[in-house]
């Protein structure tokens, strides 16, 4: 209820109040009026329909609802395009320089630039234009179309007719020399093959070219037609196509109106199983909308579904969706590479089985199921005479000689080694000998033993060589060489001081004298300073 008193009402007038707005909005009592006569309607909630307490409303109203606060100064009025309010004579102080008017400078001013302006001319004053302000509302200043002249787009109208009456009118001229032509031609004497030839191709011609009267005709009917707006996931529409769907056509939830025929969903519009399971298929035109989905294309699409779901399951990188040319294209390589494995298979078998079908006549035992082969058996069923008992067989190559051999590998065993026994060799894969190997081979034995005893007879204790004493510059050092105590003193200190420059090469001189004689003395000192890795003392520390 919109009203905006809040006096305080006892219980049983709040009671009846609730009473009647139930009444009201069940439609048993006539629904509450303004102020203006206009009927409220009873749904509305009450926090919108109650008016603020300051409006001091005295009957209900949405008037708080609406646009209450009007601005008189706002209009709808447009500018008066061109007008002209005065025209001076001669220039005036302030005007523009160019064109003599008032109500602009020279650097707004629309008019080509003078050789001479009016400033200084006096001539030819333009006249001054009407200057409008206006406050336009919320609406006024986001109208696109504020101060359009409608009666302005009957020029463009006119402009389209004249164009299109000329177009006839040519057309119609080309028509009537094309006329005119083929009436001479057929009166001449002269046009006879050829020119009746030529005469049929331009016939033909003007039958094939369309009318351009005759599709305008055509365009205007299509007005007459009923077209409906696509839209797009994005919300928005792409254009218009016509509705091609014939009216006459009953839709497909009308064919059964029992309750319990095919279900039909409003939202998608499908309608899947058959409205008319017992009519009859020759008469029928809708079976239901997986009459379409299992048969033509649609079991093709499906199948590529598939395969593109299971490819990808199996680390395949491609999407139907995403790619649907790729996924296409590798469903066509797919069904090849399957139907050249199938027949590589077929014939697989067909070479290891044969093919019945194309074989000549059975052998007449297989036919007959009997031979003119006599077995005799015992009493105790056992083959007597007429078949050998065939030997089984392993899953092993049998009796295979390779390289001259006349026995299989394994037939000989000596010294825990298996061979040959045709020349006892015990290499696999040696080349056959025969018995000249063989007696090659016990020589070969024989002298070997023969030569191992005679070194053990004559085998004697080898004479210890003495260790000569070699000198560092290769040549033996005498035994009576006599070294002196002071000189081998003196090469020990340097011999320690060369080491201890070559660990330190800052107390190397300058000026370094070298002298290639080597006395014995040093040449001992150098000998016993020298390092000696394989010496096992080194590593015990030195006192």
């Amino acid at each position: 209820m919109a009203t905006a008193s809040v006096a305080f009402k006892s219980r049983e007038d709040h009671r009846k109040q609730i009473e009647l707005e139930e009444a009201r909005k069940a439609g048993l009592a006539p629904a509450e009026v303004d102020e203006d006569g206009k009927e409220i309607n009873p749904h509305i909630p009450q926090y919108m329909s109650s008016a603020p307490w300051y409006l001091n409303a005295e009957r209900p109203s949405l008037k708080h609802q609406r646009k209450w606060k009007s601005d008189p100064n706002y209009t709808k009025s447009w500018y008066d395009r061109g007008a002209k309010i005065y025209q001076a004579d001669k220039y005036r102080k302030g005007a523009c320089e160019n064109c003599g008017a008032m109500t602009h400078d020279s650097k707004a001013c629309m008019e080509r630039p003078r050789k001479v302006g009016a400033k200084w001319t006096s001539k030819h004053i333009s006249p001054d234009e009407k200057i409008e302000t206006f406050e336009l509302d919320y609406d006024g200043k986001r109208d696109r179309w504020n101060g359009y002249d409608a009666s302005t787009y009957s020029r463009v109208i006119e402009r389209y007719e004249a164009r299109d009456e000329a177009r006839r009118k040519f057309l119609k001229d080309q028509q009537l020399k094309k006329l005119e032509e083929k009436n001479n031609n057929q009166n001449g004497e002269d046009g006879e093959a050829g020119e009746a030839g030529i005469s049929d191709e331009d016939d033909d011609e003007d039958d094939l070219r369309v009318d351009e009267a005759k599709v305008d005709e055509s365009k205007q009917m299509d007005f007459a037609k009923v077209e409906k707006r696509v839209r797009t996931t994005g919300g928005g529409s792409t254009g218009t196509v016509r509705n091609l769907r014939i009216r006459e056509d009953t839709a497909k939830y009308l064919l059964n109106l029992d309750v319990n025929s095919a279900h039909y969903d409003p939202k998608t519009r499908s309608m899947r199983e058959d409205p008319l399971p017992d009519a009859d298929p020759n008469e029928k035109f809708y079976g239901g909308d997986n009459q379409y989905r299992n048969s033509g294309e649609a079991l093709e699409f499906k199948q590529l579904n598939i395969h593109s779901w299971e490819a990808f399951d199996k680390g395949q990188d491609m999407h139907m969706q995403a790619a649907p040319s790729q996924a296409e294209l590798l469903y066509k390589n797919y069904k090849v590479i399957k139907e050249k494995l199938k027949s590589q298979t077929k014939d697989d078998i067909l070479e290891k089985y044969g093919n019945a079908a194309t074989e000549g006549e059975l052998p007449r035992e297989l036919l007959l199921g009997q031979t003119e082969r006599e077995v005799e058996y015992d009493r105790a069923g056992r083959i007597i005479k007429g078949q050998e008992k065939a030997l089984p067989r392993s899953k092993y190559e049998e009796d295979v000689y390779i390289n001259n051999h006349t026995s299989v590998w394994g037939s000989w065993w000596k010294d825990h080694q298996w061979g040959y026994k045709c020349c006892k060799q015990i290499i696999r894969n040696s080349y056959c000998t025969g018995a000249a190997g063989i007696e090659a081979a016990e020589a070969a034995t024989d002298l070997m033993k023969a030569n191992i005893a005679r070194k053990e007879a004559t085998e004697e204790t080898p004479t210890l060589l003495e260790e000569k004493r070699v000198a560092t510059w290769g040549t033996e050092i005498p035994d009576d060489l006599v070294l002196d105590e002071k000189l081998l003193a003196e090469a020990l200190k340097k011999e320690d001081q060369r080491k201890r420059e070559e660990k330190d090469e800052r107390k190397r001189k300058y000026n370094v004298t070298w002298n290639d004689e080597v006395t014995p003395e040093q040449m001992e000192a150098y000998r016993m300073k020298r390092f000696q890795r394989d010496d096992p003392m080194n590593n015990f520390p030195q006192h």
